[in-house]
């Protein structure tokens, strides 16, 4: 009688202990998953970005200084109006971990947003608004070594025809009102270009006042010393300006543009609207009037894109950052001098080799599942026949 006991013990131990390694191998699967797609995805494809290489002159017995800059574009966090809970996890979540990744492995000295931080900020409410900000200083927070700095667009705080000087204060609040930033003999200007409109409204005016008057400083900073009332006020340093901007630059369709991360071919073609899509003509020729840059980066189309303007300017279209928005976002690693730039392109994972990990993760478990339960033979027989029943037909 016993040993009928302990038969029967056995028997239930088997079953009982495969259901434990079937269980174990889904922990292990499915964990395994998790951290490569969510986590450690990130440093193996940012790994293989670096800073380019750009010419340095000797000052003095002194290297010329380099800068390095992160640009960025279109992030587009969602509101509470738009925003689907599954559609914010994940997409700022990748957002989150790109950034955070990029910020360990690149140490850049200043990251420049280029506008469209939000999606909803045209219309958001300010318990909404708040909400949005306090998930986008979480998202892309940094240390004090790094300097944060942001561009107004469009979504921040709505079209021309939207746009209104609570909006724009509100947006300031957070972010500051700097138009002029220099960082190791580097200038920078960071345009407003919502307010280009060139209307005459009052903060059309009013960006223009500031842009006139930053233009004047740029071109003190090209004069001889004591020559000029310029000596008056503190010197810029002697360099040409790079400019920052949400709206690109006037340009009529995005035709000549090539690359992966370019606009799909059948969009290219389409004629882009003035004081939409880009800048008007005449407040593109303002621009290049007054600043004289000697690089241009914009985002808002959320493609890649290089023009060379009139005077030389190259322009960089920034694609955006988030996956809601394409496939295969990037952003641009810039070494600056004073004289000088290098650019390279840092491309984030695909969403399509995630979502395909996922897939074969999903079908791996599958057919686990049918071998521990002994189902793979019978199905794999039964498709065998069908296939020869089909071949006789």
């Amino acid at each position: 009688m016993a040993l009928v006991r302990w038969g029967l013990r056995r028997q239930n131990f088997h079953p009982l202990r495969r259901r434990r390694a079937l269980l174990l191998k889904f922990t292990v699967v499915i964990i395994s998953v998790l951290l490569f797609c969510e986590y450690f995805i990130y440093y193996l494809v940012l790994f293989r970005c670096h800073w380019p290489e750009v010419k340095t002159l000797a000052h003095g017995g002194r290297q010329e200084p380099v800068l390095k800059a992160m640009f960025l574009a279109d992030t587009h966090l969602l509101g509470e109006i738009r925003g689907h809970w599954l559609d914010k996890l994940r997409r700022e979540w990748q957002m989150e971990r790109a950034f955070q990744t990029a910020l360990w492995l690149l140490q850049p000295e200043v990251v420049f947003i280029l506008g469209d931080i939000f999606d909803e900020g045209k219309w958001s409410s300010a318990q909404a608004w708040a909400d949005d900000v306090q998930r986008f200083q979480r998202m892309f927070r940094h240390g004090s070594h790094v300097q944060l700095k942001v561009v107004i667009g469009n979504h921040d705080v709505g079209f021309h025809y939207q746009m209104c000087k609570y909006r724009i204060k509100r947006f300031e609040k957070v972010f500051g009102s700097e138009r002029l930033f220099s960082l190791k003999g580097v200038n920078f200007v960071m345009v407003n270009s919502v307010a280009m409109e060139g209307d005459g409204c009052t903060i059309c005016s009013e960006e223009e006042a500031e842009l006139r008057e930053i233009s004047r400083k740029l071109n003190c900073s090209q004069e001889v010393q004591g020559s000029s009332q310029c000596d008056l006020e503190p010197r810029l340093p002697l360099s040409a300006p790079v400019l920052l901007q949400h709206y690109p630059l006037y340009r009529a369709s995005d035709a000549n543009c090539s690359g992966e991360d370019a606009a799909p071919p059948e969009e290219r073609s389409v004629p882009f609207e003035e004081k939409y899509d880009v800048l008007s003509r005449e407040a593109s020729q303002k621009l290049l009037w007054w600043l004289r840059p000697r690089l241009i980066l914009s985002g808002h189309t959320h493609s890649a894109c290089e023009v060379l303007h009139p005077g030389g300017a190259p322009e960089v279209s920034v694609p955006s950052f988030s996956w809601r928005n394409r496939n295969n976002p990037s952003f641009i690693m810039g070494s600056l001098t004073s004289r000088d730039y290098a650019l390279s392109k840092c491309y984030l994972p695909f969403e399509d080799t995630v979502l395909t990990t996922y897939g074969a993760a999903a079908g791996f478990l599958m057919i686990l599942t049918l071998v521990h339960f002994e189902h793979l033979p019978s199905l794999l027989l039964c498709g065998w026949k069908l296939c020869r029943l089909r071949m006789r037909r």
